[in-house]
């Protein structure tokens, strides 16, 4: 696609859907962190043993009659997620993770 440009001020400016969307690696997962934060998004562990996770939205409230695992195939229809973007946190800081299913969850992730 051609990209259609605008200029205002010396400044360029183009179409939002002429911008490829960003790809992200890393299966999604849920991640307990201390004190009570509940993050779902795409998992990185980099050096040192720091993580990420990408596309990352704040479980505020989970939703569920079944516990938190209960979301590991998608959000409930009372599940309220805060859009995070980018989290980064060391793996000790961790309680817990659970893995979730892709195809549940993608259409639910931060853009």
């Amino acid at each position: 696609m051609q990209s259609e440009t605008i200029n205002i001020d010396d400044v360029t400016y183009i179409r939002e859907d002429s911008v490829p969307e960003k790809k992200y690696e890393g299966d999604v997962k849920i991640v307990i962190l201390q004190r009570g934060w509940v993050y779902i998004g795409r998992f990185k562990q980099n050096e040192n043993m720091m993580c990420e996770l990408n596309q990352a939205s704040c479980i505020r409230v989970w939703g569920t009659t079944k516990g938190l695992a209960e979301l590991k195939d998608g959000p409930t229809g009372t599940t309220k997620l805060d859009p995070a973007g980018k989290v980064t946190f060391h793996l000790l800081t961790t309680i817990a993770m659970i893995d979730c299913s892709e195809e549940s969850w993608k259409k639910h992730l931060c853009k």
